[in-house]
């Protein structure tokens, strides 16, 4: 085993150009009053990685161009669709509008797992909520459904960042598999679980 050289590695990305033309996974993302400009970036990469439809920053999460944001973002601002829409109640009740099915991420008294999300869940919408007070309760009532990481240490939560990423691989994960269950098997009915079997 060795390592890939940068050129390698150069040779099997997409370009900006090349993107455009490249069908974007069913994967929305909702900022709802994130602090940190720095998260922001962070899940921009995110979502360039994973091909996301869009990020909409909600309230008062930052917005490019911002030096913090681009650190963490390397260039990835450039790559993924991105808009701002002032209320978070507003982007929810447009995306669910338009038959996006809308998770929040976040521990509720009804939150299922993160992994048990299945074909029939796409396109699906994440909304992700401040770093300290999570996501406002007015946006959770219009929500399909939340989900959870499960903690099994003395804390709660993990970074905002960090459970973006999570979340968003294992969607895209499921997404694929049941693209790929779809193609191989013409007459599914879309409704296999995605998680661990």
């Amino acid at each position: 085993m060795r390592k890939l050289t940068y050129e390698e590695l150069s040779r099997q990305r997409y370009r900006r150009e090349e993107l455009q033309h490249l069908a974007r996974h069913p994967i929305t993302i909702v900022l709802d009053n994130i602090r940190s400009l720095y998260n922001v970036g962070s899940i921009f990469r995110t979502a360039d990685a994973v091909r996301a439809q869009e990020i909409i920053l909600c309230g008062y999460t930052p917005a490019p161009p911002r030096p913090e944001i681009d650190k963490t973002a390397l260039g990835a601002t450039e790559s993924v669709p991105w808009r701002v829409q002032r209320s978070a109640v507003e982007a929810v009740a447009e995306l669910r509008h338009r038959r996006i099915r809308v998770f929040a991420v976040e521990l509720t008294d009804e939150s299922r797992p993160y992994d048990s999300l299945t074909p029939a869940d796409f396109p699906a919408a994440f909304v992700f909520g401040n770093e300290i007070v999570g996501i406002q309760p007015e946006v959770l009532a219009y929500c399909d459904g939340a989900l959870a990481i499960p903690m099994y240490g003395a804390k709660h939560s993990l970074n905002v960042a960090v459970a973006a990423g999570i979340v968003l691989y294992e969607a895209l994960r499921c997404y694929r598999r049941g693209k790929w269950q779809e193609e191989r098997i013409p007459h599914t009915d879309g409704a296999a679980h995605c998680g661990s079997d």
